[in-house]
């Protein structure tokens, strides 16, 4: 199985730009399709985007279009996600999260569908 490890989190203001990244270690990441999901406190965890084993396809949530960008790099075993003119309301917690199973690509936005996840890095947006 995979480990995933998150970091680049951080506290920006409103319009700044953050680049998270995911360490797998384990098992090579081209065996799996990729997500990020995010949650806030109170609120249930929310998918981000996702991304195919060779990054044929990605998918986002309406939210975060023509703002975030999911990519890899199978090479190093490491997962990005690009967030760009970031919002108050893009502040949580972000996951990382693997699966091997294939499926449809909407089924990638459910967060019960991903068997693999990390610890979380913190991403707080300031007015």
């Amino acid at each position: 199985q995979v480990q995933l490890v998150e970091s680049g989190g951080g506290l920006v203001q409103a319009g700044g730009s953050l680049r998270l990244s995911c360490a797998a270690s384990g098992r090579t990441l081209s065996s799996y399709t990729m997500g990020w999901f995010r949650q806030a406190p109170g609120k249930e965890r929310e998918f981000v985007a996702a991304i195919s084993r060779s990054a044929y396809w990605t998918y986002y949530t309406d939210s975060v279009k023509g703002r975030f960008t999911i990519s890899r790099d199978n090479a190093k075993n490491t997962l990005y996600l690009q967030m760009n003119s970031l919002k108050p309301e893009d502040t949580a917690a972000y996951y990382c999260a693997a699966t091997s199973t294939r499926l449809e690509t909407t089924y990638y936005t459910d967060y019960r569908n991903y068997a693999y996840w990390g610890q979380g890095t913190q991403v707080t947006v300031s007015s």
